[in-house]
C-alpha cells in the first residue's frame, strides 16, 4: 500500500497496481483527476479507482461536472473529450488578456470562437463577413438516424460539418466519410445529403429562399417549388420552358415557382434543374446546360 500526495499524477508507472482511493475528489481539478487515474490499470490486470467526497457536504455545480465527466469518460483515448469537457466547465479565459477562465460555457464551444474571431476583427478594423444563408423547406425524410449514428456528439458534430459545407466536393467528402465510418446511407441520410446540394447550389447563384408547398392545379393537387431570387437571362428561359413545361417565372418578383411530380426527390430534382439553368461555366461550344437537359427530363 502507498499512501502519497497528488504528486504521483506527474507520471509514475506502476504497473502493478489495481486499485486507487482517492479522498476528496471533489477538490481536484478535472486534468488532476484524469491524470490520477491514469496511475491504475497500466498492466494487463483490470483495475479500479474510487473516487470519494463527503456525504455530508452539498457538491458544488463545477465539482459534480468533474466527477461525473471522470465517472463517463472511461474508454481508452477520453482524454480530448476530457480536455473539451474541461474547457467547456472553466471557460477559455480572456485569449486577449490574462484571465484563465470565461464564460464559454454560457455560449458552447464553436459559437465561442466565432465570438472571439469576430471581436479580433472588429478590433483590427476589418470588415465584418456576413455569412450566407439559405432557407430550405423541402418536405422529406431528412436527418442521420441513431441507428445508422449512435454517438449523439458524432451526430451533432456531422451536423454542423454538413451545415458548414460551401461546394459539392466538400459534401461529397462528407458522404463519403459517413459511408467509411458508418456504412452505407440509409434513405433518410441520403435525403440529407440531397438538401446539402441544393444548399450549395442555391449559394453559388444567390437564392436565398426554396420552398415547396401543395397546391391545387385543374383540380388535382400538386406541390410547388417557390425559388427566390433568381434571374434567368432569355438563354435560360427558354430552357426552362423545354425541361419542365409548367414552371413560371416571375420576373417582377424575381420568383421561379416548379411544379414537382409526384414522388420526385424534390431536393434533387431543384438542384439539377438550378445546374442546367444556370451552368458553372458557359461552354465554347453547344448550348449550355444541355448536356443535364436529359438527367432533369428523367427527374421529372
Amino acid at each position: 500500500m502507498l499512501v502519497c500526495t497528488t504528486i504521483i499524477e506527474s507520471g509514475i508507472d506502476m504497473p502493478t497496481v489495481n486499485t486507487l482511493v482517492v479522498d476528496r475528489a471533489d477538490l481536484l481539478g478535472l486534468g488532476q483527476l484524469h491524470q490520477i487515474r491514469g496511475r491504475v490499470g497500466r498492466g494487463n490486470k483490470r483495475s479500479y479507482a474510487y473516487l470519494f467526497h463527503p456525504a455530508d457536504r452539498v457538491l458544488t455545480e463545477q465539482a459534480y461536472e468533474r466527477l461525473k465527466t471522470v465517472g463517463e469518460h472511461t474508454e481508452l483515448g477520453s482524454g480530448f473529450k476530457i480536455a473539451m469537457r474541461d474547457l467547456e466547465i472553466r471557460g477559455a479565459g480572456n485569449i486577449l488578456g490574462a484571465d484563465q477562465s470565461g464564460h464559454i460555457a454560457a455560449v458552447g464551444y464553436d459559437l465561442y470562437v466565432q465570438l472571439v474571431a469576430e471581436a479580433v476583427a472588429e478590433a483590427r478594423g476589418e470588415p465584418r463577413a456576413e455569412p450566407p444563408s439559405v432557407a430550405l423547406d423541402v418536405p422529406g425524410d431528412a436527418h442521420l438516424p441513431a441507428s445508422y449514428v449512435p454517438a449523439e456528439d458524432a451526430r451533432l458534430e456531422a451536423y454542423r460539418r454538413l451545415a458548414g459545407a460551401t461546394s459539392h466536393d466538400v459534401v461529397d467528402d462528407i458522404a463519403l466519410e459517413w459511408k467509411d465510418r458508418y456504412g452505407p446511407l440509409p434513405s433518410a441520410a441520403e435525403g440529407l445529403l440531397d438538401l446539402a446540394r441544393l444548399r450549395v447550389e442555391c449559394l453559388r447563384i444567390g437564392v436565398g429562399e426554396v420552398t415547396v408547398t401543395p397546391a391545387r392545379v385543374g383540380g388535382s393537387r400538386v406541390s410547388i417549388a417557390r425559388v427566390t431570387p433568381i434571374e434567368l437571362p432569355s438563354s435560360a428561359q427558354i430552357r426552362l420552358r423545354r425541361l419542365v413545361p409548367g414552371a413560371t417565372l416571375r420576373e417582377d418578383l424575381a420568383q421561379l415557382l416548379v411544379p414537382l411530380d409526384p414522388g420526385c426527390r424534390a431536393a434533387e430534382f431543384l438542384r439539377e434543374l438550378l445546374v442546367s439553368l444556370v451552368p458553372e461555366t458557359n461552354p465554347a461550344k453547344g448550348e449550355p446546360g444541355a448536356a443535364d437537359s436529359g438527367r432533369i427530363g428523367a427527374l421529372h
